[in-house]
């Protein structure tokens, strides 16, 4: 038989009902080796080259494919649709009026993202292509990267990146350790260290690998760059072997390697299966407030246009009842047309109206929208003020998609290391035994000038305290990840010079780590180094302790502590345990717990940052049990992280409290102002923490989220303990709507004085109460909302010991809220992704707890205090472009189709249309895109420096105010009275039959083109009216609007061209102009058609004018200096109460040079169209 039974009973128990989910694992054979007989059975598992694919279309199927998706928008379907009904049915107008712009849009769309594809397809060619060295038959051979396979051992030497995802081997260093930068995947710039397998990492030449003969088995791909779980059978002449693998083993693609001259590792996951590749697949896609309006008005312009074909239809056929109107002599129907069931007649009358009117659905604002947003973020891009020098970095866009929401944020959801703090930590103080130890600053392990002596307080301890002391301190000194580089040049700078001597750098993926060490080193006790698995310190005496390292049981954020085991030169074993007091504090039986739990109490109420310390020493037999535990824990496949989290907790248990540290993070420049001018803007900020709560609250008062009048509310494990979570979430809820009457906060101003500020404080482990009450409670079903109330009442909300799962649940529970307010997420680190990736807008710090945050955001800054600028300003600005953007282009396609409707009743129904087919064309794409697109980047109704210093000004745009139905409405009906007014303007003054000076009558294509003309020029200057910010580009693209349809106009009459059928516009605009009249009733027109609209703002800014009004008026009156001037809140709108005083005091006396602008304008208006 091929195959002995206890191989196949192998199989079955692993591929069916195994103890393990062999379904989940892969098994990969080292150098394409099948392992020996008997042992294992060879499956060749079938996996992917390591080609990368970032692109979205081949060059087969970028037509079909783009062509789908663009066609999935609405607008774009809907005139395909129309297109094909012109070409089908017999239409009024050419199907080239209908197919041009389509194609345009369609075009100008297609060739911007074939070219974004073209760049992902050069960058995917040059990764995919570049060579890489493989160790194949004992030598090494070089091939390109897309070639390499699962199993390769490849060769991969310093400063080389590791081109797919590949287990260590050996390393050129002794001790099978190698340095690698993580800076692609997670910015993390510092070095980390890897390890090799132990029964491997002494082979150092191609020979030596090839000889190796060894099966992988490990778990399928998945994205979690920090997670590996697996574990490698040597094939011996006995048994096989197998040692655990980790993520210590794992080498992902991207990465780099330093300080390290080569290493051998074997690929395990390839190309699209790379923890890279799986980071970067694309995020869900965000809609914007805006977009939804855009939408629901295309909706309503939908029904308005197929009313208008219905109207038509049913009047066509009223109409035609009289026999003498049914037929004229002019237009005798023929016999087919005669025979053709009146259904199927009304329907193609139906169609054919449908496409006379169907210009009233603007196709091309979604390409102008576009346009609009992906220009206008180069803004943010290119603002010097969001340029950060120290890290010489500046404001990043990942997605324009979302530009306006920046202006219409409700809620700030705030990180607090690293984005409200500097996240760069100084030593301040430890405490042994009740004892403090205050050193002189050290930050970040550079020593601050002046600090050549040592001061310290109260330390005046006994010869047992000394031991406990001493102990403290090498804790401190062993249980860490630092790394020492000895003049190490990080960045271009050259660290580990201090006054003229070589000294050692730290370097650590955690600051507070660095902090603690070189506090040590401040006191007295200096970490050396780690070698050949040994920990070297300098102690007080001048003299190096050796301890070697045995254990390192790794810090995670459930636990919030680490562990080391060691074993002394003396042979006595320790585990020296550091993290949170939460963690700390239950599991230790001994030591002066009281002195150092006030201590640690007194240094989080002042805002620093604690860590508690204790030890346990350990008996031969107790380590021998720990190594058993770990041992089982680190082989297991399925399950690891849960097992290694039980041996874990069973083995830090039965702690010595030595002592705890003080580290402070300080509060980041002008993140008090920032969180004060949001608070101004109507927007409540909540700080999502892992700290404990007194620090999180120390900081949140520093950053004055809460003042010192603010009523704190507890909603924490601690105040449920005492009384159920039912009774506390009543009281609360009792408390803050006695004092608001039962009105949110929404409905007044935060800042009046006269109502209780409220805060409220809620941790982790009371809000996964809150979210997932238990059943037993007939009450429970309605925590949430109560929740959620209280929230509402309160000015600003501090959640600590969050984990960042629960980040994620606190913002979606806000997002789906009956107010379904606009969200913002903001943080640094790898733990805020989740929010960030859950808010409608997740901005990222470049920090420096890596760029996972940044990368996976809608925007990044350098600094918190950036986001002032970015919502104040840049929000603002973007939201009040596109509302006007949006309501601008359904006024002027109504204003352009309208006329087309009424023309219909004096032309007997008969889908003529009003316009020629250059103008129907051209209207949306040449004649009216430039001005509307140029005032929707670079238009300023507020000078910026204002926005900035009066931050109110964003409550004027909140809640979407400018895209509301009303104002929907009221563009609308103003576009209605603008077609009305031109076509029976222009109607009435044709009613003389001799309008020329000649005696000479108009037709109906002259009739047309002074509708036109009228139509083009009103549009303009309605937008000239609307444009606060006027500069050389403004006039140059407006009145060059109306100059390029004046020539284009007198070109297109006044030259016979040949690829023309017919040319019905031969000298109709030169005949036009040649009339005394057509000029006088042009300007007339212009302005009947302007005067409702400025009547109406003129009376509205005297009467009832908004806060924004107000400053525009005292802007211009102060010639643009009025930032300069401090008391803005004078001209703020009064509260409703005081409506009726409008016209006292100086207001009364104070003239509105607003008014007297819109009557220049005007006037400047008639005056410059009089001929």
């Amino acid at each position: 038989m091929g195959m002995d039974f206890s191989t196949l009973r192998t199989l079955i128990s692993r591929y069916c009902v195994g103890e393990e989910n062999w379904v989940d694992s892969r098994t990969v054979y080292i150098g394409q080796k099948e392992p020996p007989p008997g042992t294992e059975a060879f499956i060749q598992q079938r996996f992917p080259d390591n080609r990368i694919t970032s692109s979205k279309y081949t060059f087969w199927n970028f037509i079909p494919k783009n062509m789908f998706e663009q066609f999935r928008r609405v607008a774009n379907f809907y005139f395909l649709i129309i297109f094909l009904v012109q070409l089908i049915i017999d239409t009024p107008t050419s199907p080239i009026t209908s197919g041009l712009p389509l194609f345009f849009v369609i075009t100008v769309t297609a060739i911007k993202q074939g070219y974004e594809d073209w760049l992902r397809h050069k960058a995917d060619n040059s990764v995919n292509q570049c060579p890489v060295h493989v160790v194949q038959h004992g030598k090494v051979v070089r091939k390109q990267s897309r070639k390499l396979r699962v199993g390769d051992v490849v060769l991969v030497k310093e400063d080389e990146s590791f081109p797919c995802d590949l287990i260590l081997l050996s390393s050129s260093r002794d001790d099978g350790t190698c340095f690698v930068t993580t800076a692609s995947l997670d910015g993390e710039s510092s070095h980390k260290t890897y390890y090799a397998v132990q029964d491997t990492k002494a082979y150092n030449t191609e020979q030596e690998i090839d000889s190796i003969h060894a099966t992988i088995e490990c778990e399928q791909p998945q994205p979690d760059l920090y997670k590996f779980v697996g574990r490698i059978n040597f094939y011996m002449d006995s048994e096989p072997v197998a040692r655990p693998l980790g993520s210590e083993n794992l080498l992902l693609r991207g990465a780099t390697l330093k300080n390290t001259e080569f290493i051998y590792a074997v690929a395990i996951y390839t190309g699209m299966e790379t923890k890279m590749a799986l980071n970067y697949q694309s995020k869900s896609q965000k809609r914007s407030a805006v977009e939804k309006s855009m939408n629901a008005y295309l909706v309503v312009y939908l029904c308005i246009l197929i009313s208008k074909a219905i109207v038509n239809t049913v009047m066509k056929y009223v109409w035609q009842a009289d026999p003498n109107r049914d037929e004229p002599w002019y237009n005798e129907r023929t016999e087919t047309e005669r025979q053709r069931h009146i259904v199927i007649r009304a329907f193609t009358d139906f169609l054919a109206f449908m496409v006379l009117f169907n210009y009233i659905i603007p196709v091309s604002m979604y390409v102008t929208v576009e346009m609009q947003k992906f220009l206008g973020s180069y803004f943010i891009m290119w603002d010097d003020e969001m340029f950060d020098e120290e890290l010489g970095e500046r404001a990043m866009v990942n997605t324009s998609d979302l530009n306006e929401e920046l202006g219409q944020v409700e809620y700030v959801f705030t990180d607090k290391t690293g984005t409200l703090t500097e996240n760069n930590m100084e030593f301040i103080e430890c405490c042994v035994d009740g004892h403090v130890y205050v050193p002189h600053v050290i930050c970040n392990g550079q020593v601050m000038p002046g600090a050549a002596s040592m001061d310290m307080i109260d330390t005046s301890p006994g010869p047992d305290a000394r031991e406990h002391e001493e102990l403290f301190f090498r804790a401190l000194c062993l249980c860490h990840t630092v790394q020492v580089k000895e003049e190490e040049t990080v960045d271009g700078i050259k660290h580990g010079i201090h006054q003229g001597k070589s000294t050692s750098f730290y370097i650590s993926s955690s600051p507070d780590e660095v902090a603690l060490v070189e506090g040590m080193k401040r006191l007295g006790f200096t970490y050396l180094r780690l070698k050949d698995s040994h920990m070297e310190i300098l102690n007080r005496e001048d003299e190096i302790e050796r301890f070697e390292l045995l254990e390192v049981l790794t810090f995670d954020s459930v636990r919030r502590r680490m562990s080391v085991i060691v074993r002394s030169s003396s042979g006595r074993l320790y585990l020296f345990c550091k993290g949170a007091d939460s963690a700390i504090f239950p599991r230790v039986i001994s030591g002066k717990v009281d002195q150092i739990k006030a201590r640690v109490e007194h240094n989080a109420v002042e805002g620093l940052r604690t860590l508690c310390v204790a030890y346990r020493p350990l008996s031969q037999e107790q380590y021998q049990e720990v190594c058993q535990l770990l041992n089982g824990a680190k082989l297991a496949l399925q399950d690891r992280d849960k097992r290694l989290a039980e041996a874990y907790d069973l083995i830090e248990k039965d702690l010595i409290l030595l002592g705890a540290t003080a580290v402070e993070d300080r509060l980041q420049e002008k993140a008090a102002d920032t969180i004060e001018s949001l608070h101004k803007a109507g927007m409540k900020v909540w700080v999502l923490t892992g700290d404990k709560m007194e620090t999180a609250a120390a900081t949140c008062y520093a950053s004055k989220l809460f003042h010192r009048n603010t009523q704190i509310l507890e909603l924490t494990t601690k105040r449920t303990e005492e009384q159920s979570l039912h009774d506390v979430l009543f009281d609360l809820s009792r408390t803050v709507l006695r004092q608001h009457g039962g009105m949110t906060r929404d409905t007044f101003s935060g800042l009046s004085g006269d109502c209780t500020d409220y805060g409220l404080i809620i941790d982790g482990a009371t809000l996964s109460a809150v979210l997932r009450p238990s059943h037993e409670d007939s009450n429970s079903g309605n925590y949430k909302e109560i929740f959620l109330e209280i929230c509402r009442n309160c000015s600003a909300v501090l959640c600590c010991r969050m984990a960042p799962l629960q980040k994620a649940q606190i913002v979606k529970l806000i997002k789906a809220s009956k107010e379904h307010p606009i969200t913002l997420a903001i943080g640094d680190g790898a733990n805020d992704v989740s929010m960030i990736l859950e808010a409608h807008v997740g901005i990222g710090i470049m920090g420096k707890e890596g760029r996972q945050a940044a990368r996976n955001s809608d925007y990044a800054i350098p600094k918190f205090k950036h986001l002032k600028k970015m919502l104040l300003v840049h929000g603002h600005y973007y939201y009040i472009r596109i509302s006007e953007l949006v309501q601008y282009f359904f006024y002027k396609n109504v204003c352009f189709i309208f006329p087309q409707f009424l023309y219909q009743f004096f032309c007997g129904f008969s889908q003529q249309p009003l316009y020629d087919t250059a103008y129907l064309t051209l209207y949306n794409i040449s004649f009216t895109s430039l001005p509307i697109l140029l005032y929707s980047l670079i238009e300023q109704h507020i000078n910026m420096d204002i926005l900035k210093k009066d931050p109110s000004l964003y409550r004027d745009i909140a809640k979407n105010s400018l895209l509301r139905w009303p104002i929907f409405i009221y563009w609308t009906l103003l576009g209605v009275y603008d077609a009305i007014v031109m076509f029976f303007g222009a109607y009435f003054l044709f009613d003389n039959t001799t309008f020329t000076s000649n005696g000479q009558m108009f037709g109906n294509w002259t009739f047309g083109t002074l509708v036109f003309t009228v139509l083009v020029f009103t549009v303009t200057f309605k937008l000239a009216l609307d444009t606060h910010y006027w500069t050389w580009i403004n006039h140059f693209v407006i009145w060059g609007s109306l100059i390029f349809f004046v020539v284009f106009s007198l070109l297109w009459g006044g030259i016979i061209w040949p690829f023309l059928n017919y040319q019905r516009m031969y000298y109709v605009f030169m005949q036009m102009l040649s009339s005394g009249p057509a000029w006088l009733s042009i300007i007339l027109l212009i302005a009947a058609s302007l005067l409702p609209d400025v009547v109406k703002k003129v009376i509205w800014r005297a009467l009832w004018p908004t806060t924004t009004e107000r400053i525009q008026n005292a802007d211009k009156l102060y010639k643009g200096h009025l930032s300069e001037f401090t008391p803005l809140a004078s001209l703020h709108a009064p509260s409703k109460a005081g409506h009726h005083r409008r016209g006292s005091g100086t207001q009364r006396n104070a003239p509105n040079p607003r008014r007297t602008n819109w009557c220049c304008l005007c006037a400047n208006l008639l005056s410059r169209n009089t001929p």
